[in-house]
């Protein structure tokens, strides 16, 4: 049987309702939102999914610590997206929500029509927010099949 692809992706945040905030600011007018929330998932444990196509991101309350950007751990999440305009309407509500840009909006050197940008939540995990559309399968990385 061939894989089905990733279907979730939890990350532990410092602040469970800023870091929906943030997601569904940048996002949900692009088609992200609550899919379900548990206050005790698991006899414990808080967690948020958040739909985003077929995928969905899970935000669980961490235990402590911080992240930080290029440590070992996530080092980005990309979420795709159908157009440059859209892209770039999500770099606007970086923009008005005073989020921490990495990159902003521009094409890739590397990759024909990769259109992307990058921002921090406010934990610090790098978000990217791309479309590509010379690519009709899934994005992969250079060098991969």
């Amino acid at each position: 049987m061939p894989a089905q692809g990733i279907h979730h992706v939890d990350l532990a945040v410092g602040d469970v309702e800023r870091s929906l905030a943030f997601y569904l600011d940048l996002l949900g007018s692009l088609g992200l939102r609550e899919e379900v929330r548990y206050d005790t998932y698991r006899g414990s444990e808080e967690v948020v999914y958040l739909q985003f196509g077929d995928s969905m991101l899970g935000l669980r309350p961490a235990d402590g610590g911080e992240h930080t950007y290029y440590d070992v751990g996530l080092e980005h999440l990309a979420f795709r997206v159908d157009t440059v305009e859209e892209v770039d309407a999500a770099y606007a509500r970086c923009l008005e929500m005073k989020a921490n840009v990495h990159h902003p909006p521009e094409v890739d050197n590397d990759l024909e029509d990769y259109y992307a940008l990058f921002v921090f939540d406010p934990d610090g995990f790098r978000i990217e927010v791309f479309c590509w559309p010379g690519d009709q399968d899934q994005a992969r990385p250079e060098g991969s099949s």
